[in-house]
């Protein structure tokens, strides 16, 4: 009688350990996927800031492929290809994205920025009508304040520029646009305060020092402003003024900066050198 009794015990003992494996298994399973979606996820942000933009548009095709309809893989795609300079494309994508039940206001700003990059500008404005009001965000200001500069309405352009610029940590961007905005409508004094403005905030961004000097140029300052730079940026900030000198006819002050930029740049400064020899050929002639 005891045989059965040690059987049962045995086969309930084994049915037991069967169980705990099988849940041991299914645990281990579990938690591989969670790794997986982790190591997944570490990735796509390491493709989407500091991979090669190619790179990461081939990595979120490849997982398209595997996985399609993922919108989050989408949005990657989008992104990368954005960074690719590829803006046509990156349109196409965030638009299946806005298209897709997981489509989000912020997809529609996505969107509207690849179509100001490839020149798409009412579809853009188009776009932009269709977020929600509500959606206050510093991209949906920025591109709101490019579409009503593309406009000419200046008012506002000037009311989003300051709405974005009062929504980032990183202004510097869009200050330098506002600032550009600013030179195009001639109003120099207003383009100069706002490039030095983006330079107390980046003080390495070339195009806004470049900016500065043209704004200053116009106004007939031919200095350079104090600003943090480089011998080679001297030399090319300097070049910028000489040219701008040229074109408002002070030509023997452009000439004066030509040679500058030729001595100050630390190699050979071909185009200020040709700008220099053309110069003084079109004198003697």
């Amino acid at each position: 009688m005891r045989h059965p009794v040690l059987l049962m015990l045995c086969l309930g003992g084994a049915a037991f350990l069967a169980g705990c494996q099988r849940t041991s298994d299914a645990q281990v399973q579990r938690a591989i996927k969670d790794v997986n979606v982790i190591d997944e996820s570490n990735l796509n942000d390491i493709m989407l800031t500091v991979g090669d933009p190619n790179e990461a548009v081939a990595y979120f095709q490849g997982a398209l492929q595997k996985d399609p309809g993922r919108v989050d893989l989408m949005r990657g795609l989008a992104k990368s290809l954005v960074r690719a300079q590829k803006p046509v494309e990156a349109a196409q994508v965030w638009e299946a994205v806005v298209a897709s039940p997981q489509g989000t206001a912020e997809d529609r700003v996505m969107l509207a920025d690849a179509q100001i990059r490839s020149n798409q500008w009412d579809k853009a404005k188009a776009t932009l009508n269709a977020v929600p009001p509500t959606h206050e965000t510093f991209d949906r200001y920025r591109l709101e304040a490019m579409i009503a500069d593309s406009e000419k309405n200046w008012k506002k352009a000037d009311s989003f520029y300051e709405i974005a610029s009062g929504m980032t940590t990183k202004p510097a961007g869009v200050l330098n646009n506002w600032g550009f905005s600013k030179l195009t409508r001639q109003d120099y004094p207003g383009a100069e305060r706002l490039f030095t403005r983006a330079l107390t905030y980046e003080p390495g961004l070339f195009t806004a020092k470049n900016n500065l000097v043209m704004a200053r140029a116009a106004q007939r300052k031919y200095d350079l402003p104090v600003v943090e730079m480089n011998q080679t940026e001297r030399a090319e900030l300097l070049y910028t003024l000489a040219l701008a000198a040229i074109k408002q006819g002070d030509v023997s002050v452009g000439k004066g900066l030509l040679q500058q930029a030729v001595d100050t740049h630390p190699q050979h400064f071909e185009a200020a050198s040709r700008s220099l020899a053309a110069l003084d050929a079109n004198v003697r002639n």
